[in-house]
């Protein structure tokens, strides 16, 4: 029993990795593109260092926080998507609502480029349960 529990907990985290791997490359391109085509030149906070260990940190820990929703809600995963997705609702509204910047046109800047970025990472974590289940993930990449 012990090992089919290591093992969930695995293919959970396993998970997680490998969309926030994907997920990484994902944001360091519209972080590029966002740059070239809005002329946001601050990389105090958003770079590709942090850009490389946040996404995948946080997408690992999101695998980590549905094994638990596994072991305390059981195979329903829809609740486990609600809460992701009512989340990422969240962390949009508060990324719209700050103000990092005095000057206008860079704080609104900085807010698309956060914004897409919150975006990308909350579809993810969404999907992550799709993803789990999947026969071809789990046979060619697990």
């Amino acid at each position: 029993m012990q090992y089919d529990q290591d093992t969930l907990f695995t293919r959970t985290m396993m998970t997680g990795l490998f969309i926030g791997i994907v997920d990484t490359i994902i944001c360091l391109g519209y972080n590029i593109a966002y740059r070239d085509l809005s002329g946001y030149t601050p990389s105090a906070l958003i770079n590709v260092s942090s850009l490389i260990f946040a996404v995948n940190i946080l997408l690992l820990i999101t695998g980590m926080m549905y094994y638990l929703f596994i072991k305390l809600f059981g195979r329903k995963d829809y609740i486990f998507v609600i809460v992701s997705v009512l989340f990422t609702g969240f962390l949009l509204y508060k990324t719209e609502m700050g103000h990092r910047f005095t000057d206008y046109t860079v704080n609104s800047e900085f807010k698309g480029l956060l914004l897409g970025i919150v975006l990308i990472l909350g579809v993810s974590a969404s999907s992550l349960p799709f993803l789990y289940h999947s026969k071809f993930f789990d046979k060619y990449i697990l």
